[in-house]
């Protein structure tokens, strides 16, 4: 007896959900899954958000983070530390001051591909 289930018009046999499954499971182990887990947590958070955005076009220093965002410095300094422990910005020294940007163009294009979602 084949058991076959549909989704957006591709019929799936369950040989074939069982092989999608099983790579499933050697793609994401535990350690990937809690990494996977902690991103969104880390996304989760507005004032992370607003951090991420304001990054997106140009690199700043913490002061104009600051005057951007409407907040202290002290607390920008927090969540920048946190989006650099995720790796998410990166900082580099420059004479007194410190510029931070966003890591790579993956952390833009999650941004931009979950503003789309949202905006549907």
């Amino acid at each position: 007896m084949s058991c076959i289930f549909t989704f957006r018009h591709n019929s799936l046999t369950f040989e074939q959900l069982f092989n999608y499954n099983k790579d499933m499971e050697n793609k994401l182990n535990d350690d990937l899954l809690y990494a996977l887990s902690d991103f969104f947590k880390l996304m989760g958070d507005s004032t992370r958000i607003q951090l991420l955005w304001a990054l997106e076009d140009r690199e700043m220093c913490v002061g104009e983070l600051a005057l951007l965002l409407n907040m202290t410095k002290s607390a920008v300094s927090h969540q920048l530390k946190t989006l650099r422990s995720a790796k998410l910005v990166k900082a580099e020294k420059r004479g007194k001051n410190v510029f931070y940007s966003l890591s790579d163009h993956h952390v833009r294009t999650v941004l931009e591909m979950a503003l789309e979602h949202v905006g549907e």
